[in-house]
């Protein structure tokens, strides 16, 4: 019998989010929401997600921000 299965992180674009001055670059633009999970799948269909996590990324040099 032959399985395929995987487990790893995951992220899940969101959409825009909002336009605020990064702390790290000092740069002011719109942020894009995240969702991050781990993820179990078996033959690449999800069976288990969990410990969801969501957050803002600056658009330019990537510093995430609890959203």
């Amino acid at each position: 019998m032959f399985f395929l299965f995987g487990y790893g992180s995951k992220q899940k674009f969101l959409g825009d989010g909002q336009t605020r001055t990064c702390p790290r670059c000092h740069n002011t633009t719109t942020w894009s929401r995240m969702d991050e999970f781990k993820q179990v799948s078996v033959f690449f269909v999800p069976v288990a997600r969990w410990k969801h996590r969501r957050y803002e990324v600056c658009g330019i040099c990537g510093a995430a921000v609890a959203g």
